[in-house]
């Protein structure tokens, strides 16, 4: 009666044992396959879960919406907001992103914006890219004003760069895209700019 006893005892362990290896296996890959399936793009460039559609069909969609993002985070800022953006805007790149941002607090440049209380605001923002294949290549124009209270001026900045796809991040990465070898590559004053968008 006891051997009978010790060994249900077993069996009912190794059974249990079994069952929840099995289970956190399957977890684990229904995890994996929801991460890089179970998404789509809302029409404002947002990464909305839903139930397995395809990644790559909304590939181009996410990049734009991904170069805007950071971009925006990147030039729409102002002493009272661009900490804040500054840190989103960091984690949608890598460390080019981080060294340009590094020289350009070297430069003095945060400390003039809240030193004279300037604001720039991004007007416009475009994006060609290149999804033949991986990283993407892409150049974006950005547009922006800086306000220096009686003066408004102008600029427009072209940045290029690469894209690379990684684990999506809620709600630091939702895209799960990352910028690589960011570079500013021209920079010029708009004497006449007529919006196209706002």
């Amino acid at each position: 009666m006891l051997k009978l006893n010790r060994f249900i005892v077993l069996a009912v362990i190794i059974g249990a044992t079994a069952t929840s290896m099995v289970s956190v296996i399957s977890v684990i890959k229904l995890y994996k396959e929801t991460v890089n399936n179970a998404f789509v793009v809302g029409t404002d460039g947002s990464a909305i879960p839903i139930k397995l559609v395809s990644q790559k069909e909304n590939l181009e969609v996410e990049v734009l919406s991904h170069l805007e993002l950071f971009h925006r985070y990147f030039y729409h800022i102002d002493a009272s907001n661009y900490e804040k953006h500054l840190e989103k805007a960091l984690w949608l790149g890598n460390s080019s992103i981080d060294n340009l941002y590094k020289q350009k607090k070297a430069e003095g440049v945060y400390n003039r914006l809240i030193q004279y209380s300037l604001v720039q605001k991004v007007k416009e923002i475009t994006s060609k890219i290149d999804l033949q294949k991986e990283p993407y290549q892409f150049e974006t124009t950005t547009v922006f004003e800086i306000n220096r209270g009686s003066i408004i001026d102008m600029y427009e900045l072209t940045t290029t760069g690469n894209i690379i796809q990684v684990d999506r991040n809620f709600p630091n990465n939702t895209h799960g895209l990352l910028i690589t070898n960011f570079f500013e590559n021209k920079l010029k004053k708009i004497e006449n700019y007529e919006s196209g968008k706002e």
